[in-house]
This record gives structure tokens, C-alpha cells and sequence, in this order.
């Protein structure tokens, strides 16, 4: 049994039990109204947790080097000594007459570093739920003039949900090449190469993703005043809403964003290391495929608000709700699917704490 059914069938045999024994009085028992509701998530975006198929400092061939990364991501190429710092200065000069000048295969053969990094890392970009506009519903009964039981639902809206920051992924991979000594890429052991990769930029996508919320509540309410004497009844409430959410639909430039990460996760896989290190699609034969999906949630709601009769049975009600610690988890998965092996996982908490008001019309019956 679910968490929502738990909470639910007691408080719905509650009702049924009090709509079988309700005695004759000067009430209506039933209410139901509608009206324009409006959400304002409070919550901040929270940071990501990533993790990918590289071993956290595994043995990865190098494959194609190219003369402008060494120069442009080597930290400690002045530790070089002999043939090592020759060879060094050598490529990087000939890439200076021509960007694209890769070190010959015939001295990167064998060579291998080892990558560490981005196995398991947690980046500061996140993501932010933004305000939305629904219909909203409303039926309640009454258990007696003053406390009522109350289900609210409405039109399940679509929430835009707003990139914060930056996914960035840092990668450290360090020239460790096997014996036999005296091969060329040996000469290259202990050269560290450090890489800053951009993975997408979020804030720079603005909305991320589209997704339609499904939030039902039930709520217990106390209405000062007495029914036919004061036509104005202030009321408080508390109780729990459920929050479900499907249709998701992400960005199209972050989509493409990941689909070159995953790129870039399979050339290190497949012993191309330096393709990985130099950008782009490369030699990858991957077809990533990016999908996202959203955990369900549960929070207490608390409420505060009045209804104006404006006759015996139809009647204005205004309401502002809190739902404290109301929050999901966004799981974003790149998957090969010639091989299905996943490249990528990541993972942000969506902290939504809304702040909801309503306003409507009501009939009693």
C-alpha cells in the first residue's frame, strides 16, 4: 500500500462513517468551489550528483593525442626531463604552425593514463520550480458547523522548471603507460593533464524542462463564526498533499548537451582518451539517449483562509496553503542504446515548498 493510500482511506472512512450518521441540522454539509490558483515554489535549486562508467583512476588507452591540448592542459610538463621535455616541446611547436597536429600513432601506441575525477563528483548547477496558474477544486463536508474535511485537486498544471548554474565536470589524467621502458610513451609517465569541461550550462537554457504536475490534498479544517449568523468565517487547516509528476519534457540544448558528454564518456571507455580530452563527438560510435523521470513526493500542507456568504448557499472563499519540505528527486540518465550500458547519472533534489493562494466561488448543498 502506498503512502498516499495509507493517509487516505482512514481520513476517507472518516468521512463516510460521519455522512451516514450526520443528523438533521441548519448546515449544508457539502461544499464545492472553484477558482484560480496560483503556486509559488520557494524552494532554492540544490547541487547535482554525478557518476559515469569511468573508474574512478582506471588504466584508459590514450588513442590520438593532439599538440594544443598538451600545452593547453598540462600542469606539470615542466617536470619533464630528456627525451620526455623534448618530444614535449617539440609537439607543442609544431602545433603552433598547425592546430590540428596530433602526435604520430606510431609514438602513441600503447599509451594509457589513468583518468580520475568524474567517476563520482557533484557539481554546483542545479534546478528551481517556477510560479504556475491553475484551476482549482474543491469538495468539502462538513462533520459539523465548524470542522470540515476537504479534498483538493484541479486542472494538473505544467510547471516550467528553471536551470541554476553551471554542470561542470573536471577530469585528471595522469600519462601511465606500461613496459616495456625505453617505448615513446613511456617517456610521457607522470605528465598530468587537467581539463575544466563545460557539460551544460543551465542557467543559460533558462527552462530546462516542462513538467505536469498532479497534486491532490486533504485537509482538516476549523471555521469560526457560525453557519447562518456570520456571513464571514475565517478557518485554519492542516493535512497532506501527494505530488505526482509525468510528461516530463527537457530542453532541447541541455538534451544535446549530455548527448556530447556521453560522447565524450565513450571515447574514454573505448581507449580514446585523447578524443575525450580534445572535445566533440570524435570516433564514438554511441547513440546516447537522454531520459529523465522525477520521484513522487509527499508534504504536510497548512492553510489559512475565509469564506463571504453571499446567499445561504453560494459563497467567495480566499485561502493561502504551505507545504513545507515538499520536494522530489530529478534523476537525468545517458544511456548507449547500441549497447545499452549507462554513460551518465545524475541526480538533483527539487525542493518545491510552495506557497499556493486561492480564490473562488462556492455552492452548498
Amino acid at each position: 500500500m502506498s503512502q498516499f493510500s495509507k493517509i487516505v482511506l482512514p481520513i476517507a472512512c472518516l468521512l463516510s462513517t460521519n455522512l451516514a450518521y450526520a443528523d438533521s441540522t441548519n448546515f449544508k454539509r457539502w461544499a464545492v468551489s472553484a477558482g484560480w490558483m496560483h503556486v509559488m515554489p520557494q524552494g532554492k535549486a540544490n547541487s547535482t550528483h554525478v557518476t559515469t562508467a569511468v573508474e574512478e583512476g582506471g588504466s584508459y588507452g590514450v588513442g590520438s593525442l593532439w599538440g594544443a591540448d598538451l600545452e593547453k592542459y598540462a600542469t606539470n610538463s615542466k617536470d619533464l626531463t630528456g627525451m620526455g621535455k623534448i618530444m614535449f616541446d617539440s609537439f607543442v611547436k609544431n602545433s603552433k604552425k598547425d592546430p590540428e597536429y596530433k602526435v604520430p600513432n606510431s609514438l602513441m601506441n600503447g599509451a594509457r593514463s589513468d583518468i580520475s575525477g568524474i567517476s563520482d563528483y557533484t557539481a554546483a548547477g542545479g534546478m528551481e520550480a517556477e510560479n504556475t496558474d491553475t484551476l482549482g477544486l474543491t469538495l468539502s463536508y462538513f462533520v459539523n458547523d465548524n470542522v470540515s474535511l476537504e479534498l483538493i485537486g484541479g486542472i494538473p498544471p505544467k510547471v516550467d522548471i528553471k536551470g541554476v548554474g553551471e554542470i561542470r565536470a573536471v577530469a585528471l589524467s595522469t600519462s601511465n603507460s606500461p613496459p616495456p621502458l625505453g617505448t615513446p610513451p613511456t617517456y610521457f609517465n607522470g605528465l598530468q593533464l587537467l581539463k575544466d569541461t563545460l557539460i551544460t550550462d543551465l542557467g543559460a537554457h533558462g527552462t530546462v524542462a516542462e513538467v505536469t504536475a498532479w497534486t491532490p490534498a486533504i485537509t482538516a479544517k476549523y471555521h469560526f463564526g457560525t453557519s447562518g449568523k456570520d456571513r464571514f468565517r475565517p478557518f485554519v487547516g492542516a493535512g497532506v498533499t501527494y505530488g505526482h509528476f509525468n510528461k516530463l519534457k527537457l530542453n532541447g540544448g541541455v538534451e544535446e548537451d549530455l548527448i556530447q558528454a556521453g560522447y565524450m564518456i565513450d571515447n574514454i571507455l573505448s581507449g580514446r582518451a585523447g578524443e575525450a580530452l580534445h572535445g566533440g563527438k570524435g570516433s564514438s560510435t554511441a547513440t546516447p539517449e537522454v531520459k529523465v523521470k522525477t520521484s513522487d513526493a509527499i508534504a504536510p500542507v497548512l492553510t489559512a483562509g475565509f469564506t463571504f456568504d453571499l446567499t445561504e448557499r453560494w459563497f467567495t472563499t480566499g485561502s493561502l496553503s504551505y507545504m513545507p519540505n515538499f520536494n522530489n528527486v530529478a534523476t537525468v540518465t545517458v544511456t548507449d542504446t547500441s549497447t545499452g550500458k549507462e554513460l551518465i547519472k545524475s541526480t538533483t533534489k527539487i525542493d518545491l515548498d510552495p506557497l499556493v493562494t486561492y480564490v473562488g466561488v462556492g455552492y452548498r448543498f
